[in-house]
């Protein structure tokens, strides 16, 4: 899906900048949406996020999100910011986009992409959890990254992943 957005134009490097901070940092779509400008922190490579009840997290970001960042930063955001804002992800006409506007986008790129699921934003949330802990991330610090202030909230991606781990060892023990 991330790379069926053509990133030639500032449209669509807004576009692909915003579902690759989505699936980087495992935000929800409101808080990628009020994020600011000055929320990105280019020298510590992080986001800050205002989350549920104005919680403040940290979130790091890897290498193609912040390069992504800094690409749409320096080529798209000052056509996009007619009106002087500060919000970091503007629309066309330079006002804060909708929810239903980034619904639109991600199905216009799944469609194109050719994926036939029901994608929808918060999947790049799920996502970024389901991967981490498939990739080893200890639960409490997934739990960090989501801003879940209790841990079963978290848990649920911990089933996702137990799982995968039954599927692997039916496929793999000899006595399965």
């Amino acid at each position: 899906l991330l790379d069926s957005i053509e990133t030639d134009n500032a449209i669509g490097l807004r576009n692909r900048t915003m579902l690759e901070l989505l699936y980087a940092s495992g935000i929800r779509v409101s808080e990628l949406l009020n994020l600011k400008s000055t929320d990105y922190d280019r020298n510590s490579g992080t986001i800050k996020v205002f989350g549920k009840r104005g919680k403040e997290r940290l979130i790091p970001l890897h290498y193609e999100a912040i390069n992504f960042i800094e690409k749409y930063l320096k080529d798209a955001r000052p056509i996009l910011n007619k009106k002087n804002r500060d919000i970091l992800f503007l629309s066309r006409s330079g006002n804060k986009i909708t929810r239903q506007f980034l619904w639109k986008i991600i199905k216009k790129y799944a469609t194109k992409s050719g994926i036939n699921k029901n994608i929808y934003p918060h999947i790049f949330r799920h996502s970024f959890a389901t991967h981490l802990l498939e990739g080893g991330a200890d639960l409490r610090s997934v739990q960090k990254f989501l801003g879940h202030s209790d841990i079963s909230t978290t848990q649920i991606y911990t089933h996702i992943t137990l799982k995968k781990i039954k599927d692997e060892y039916n496929k793999r023990h000899p006595r399965s």
